[in-house]
């Protein structure tokens, strides 16, 4: 029998852990069928996509649905069951029984854990005398997902996801995760053995999908200490962390990792505690920011917060101070998503209690609450998209880690430019580093501190690797370069030769940056200006080289 497992992933770099489960659990129990994944994207053209799933001459079509591809499976499916009337079509995955209410026909639908489903439906499966609903009853465990083939076919040039652990300890009513109760873990020994064996194919990045990963602390730190110790140094691993769960170890630990090899995606959703509370979030606020400033501390870990907008009792001021609180930490990514109104969920349950207006299709974005009217609930969302790309993305980090150490109130300045560049009209055009930086100057021309502000663009727009100034900047670097030439010495240690002379001025942009600058990105410790040499190897690395004496 020839099975075909699809997914719709949100970009080609995704993989799709669910179905390569449901493929073992196929093969373990018709052991005689041709069992195959096959991957897409949201946005793959519909019609391609269409046409080759179409084409597959397969007997059955299995398809694992989410938030992010449940519209497009909608059309898909439909279209699909139009083309091949009599082929069956499974189900599986959290958004797959709300998605089959809105099909013009019945598909077959796996509830639960596949490995919790009897082998009924494999049977009947078998017999092409599928049944209408399969429901998958509690596990004890749960198999290692892969084979060794997976890494150079399926999970070739993607991301791998492993679980050491299912569920979730906590219970909050915006999340899927709170229906089911308890926490599986898989043996450690098990554990570490499957990872040996993902690592053994030297992954680039390896993203647990524990639900909160430090639940057990002394687990956590046992799993972190094999990984250290077995992987290879271009691996890095991304966790879900609660960050009230750490210990004392943990951070002896983590202060000597090596430098991003860890991503921490933490989940603060908000600096309210009457909202943590409304929304069953156990979390202890204060502990929590304070071991994200020491972690950001070590500078050797990827720190992405999470907040959601929309939740129980957050009004604008709510909101605003939690973005406030969470920026001042000067994380590496701060995430603002909206609230998303799943069905099934207590706070689904709660809409009409906390007057919750959402989306009608996938994902259920909040439109307004009770306590945010649209129009507010509207501006702070254009607040978080302009905090998306102009903190995150990297382009003014030195710019914007000085912003947030003299602003009052960080929240408004992103309030003020966001008002600025709908003005200007940049969120209707594309989000280039070159439209980017003209916004960030024109509308710090005004600002008390314009002079010291333009000096962070300038030091970051040479940062990511450009080998020209910018000419909002109206400054000629080639007449600088010219004017210091003769006054560099025919060698200096640790940066260049006499005879490697030439060439390092001819490659090194050059440019003369304030002692407040310097001192506040770490280069010195002194109040004197210098020169700063940059020099881009590629266009992911650019050396910055502080020239160790005075150039008049």
């Amino acid at each position: 029998m020839k099975i075909s497992l699809i997914a719709f992933n949100c970009r080609y770099s995704h993989s799709c852990l669910a179905l390569f489960y449901v493929r073992n659990e196929l093969e373990k129990f018709l052991p005689e069928s041709s069992v195959s994944i096959n991957q897409f994207t949201i946005n793959d053209p519909y019609y391609e996509a269409l046409l080759k799933i179409k084409d597959y001459q397969t007997e059955a079509l299995f398809f694992s649905v989410y938030i992010w591809n449940a519209v497009y499976l909608c059309r898909l499916i439909n279209d699909l069951h139009s083309c091949l009337p009599d082929l069956p079509i499974v189900l599986g995955g959290p958004q797959a029984p709300s998605l089959r209410e809105k099909l013009s026909f019945g598909p077959t639908l796996v509830h639960g854990q596949i490995e919790g489903v009897s082998q009924n439906f494999y049977k009947d499966l078998a017999n092409k005398n599928l049944q209408s609903d399969y429901f998958g009853s509690s596990i004890t465990t749960f198999s290692y997902p892969y084979k060794q083939e997976d890494f150079q076919g399926q999970l070739k040039n993607r991301n791998i996801y492993y679980e050491s652990s299912r569920g979730c300890p906590f219970f909050c009513s915006y999340c899927l995760s709170s229906i089911s109760h308890g926490v599986l873990s898989k043996d450690i020994e098990q554990v570490k053995k499957e990872l040996s064996a993902i690592l053994k194919e030297s992954p680039k990045n390896l993203r647990f999908v524990d639900r909160t990963f430090n639940a057990n602390p002394e687990r956590a730190l046992e799993i972190w200490d094999f990984l250290l110790e077995n992987a290879d140094d271009t691996c890095s691993f991304h966790f879900e962390i609660a960050p009230d769960l750490f210990t004392k170890e943990m951070f002896c630990f983590l202060e000597k990792v090596k430098r991003k090899v860890f991503q921490f995606e933490i989940g603060i959703q908000s600096t309210n505690q009457n909202t943590l509370l409304t929304v069953n979030r156990k979390m202890n606020i204060g502990r929590s920011l304070d071991t994200i400033k020491r972690l950001i501390s070590y500078n050797n870990i990827n720190i992405h917060l999470d907040l959601i907008l929309g939740l129980p009792l957050e009004d604008c001021k709510s909101f605003s101070q939690s973005v406030s609180d969470t920026l001042r930490l000067k994380p590496d990514y701060l995430q603002i998503g909206l609230l998303k109104i799943l069905p099934d969920t207590e706070l689904f349950r709660s809409k009409q209690i906390f007057e919750i207006i959402s989306c009608s299709e996938p994902p259920y974005q909040i439109l307004s609450t009770k306590w945010m009217n649209s129009e507010t609930l509207s501006k702070l969302y254009w607040i978080g998209e302009c905090i998306e790309y102009f903190y995150n993305k990297k382009f003014f980090s030195n710019f914007f880690s000085y912003i947030i150490s003299i602003e009052k109130d960080i929240f408004l300045f992103f309030k003020e430019l966001t008002f600025f560049c709908k003005k200007n009209n940049f969120f209707n055009v594309s989000k280039t580093h070159d439209i980017m930086i003209i916004i960030l100057f024109k509308f710090i021309t005004n600002h008390k501190e314009s002079k010291i502000l333009k000096e962070f663009l300038i030091f970051d727009w040479f940062s990511c690797g450009h080998k020209y100034i910018h000419d909002i900047f109206n400054i000629e670097i080639n007449t600088i370069k010219k004017e210091i030439f003769n006054k560099f010495p025919l060698e200096m240690d640790n940066i260049y030769k006499e005879k490697e002379r030439n060439t390092f001025l001819k490659k090194c942009i050059l440019f003369k940056f304030s002692g407040l600058l310097l001192t506040h990105i770490n280069l010195t410790n002194t109040d004197y200006d210098f020169y700063v040499g940059f020099i881009a190897e590629n266009k992911i690395k650019t050396n910055i080289i502080l020239i160790p004496f005075l150039i008049e």
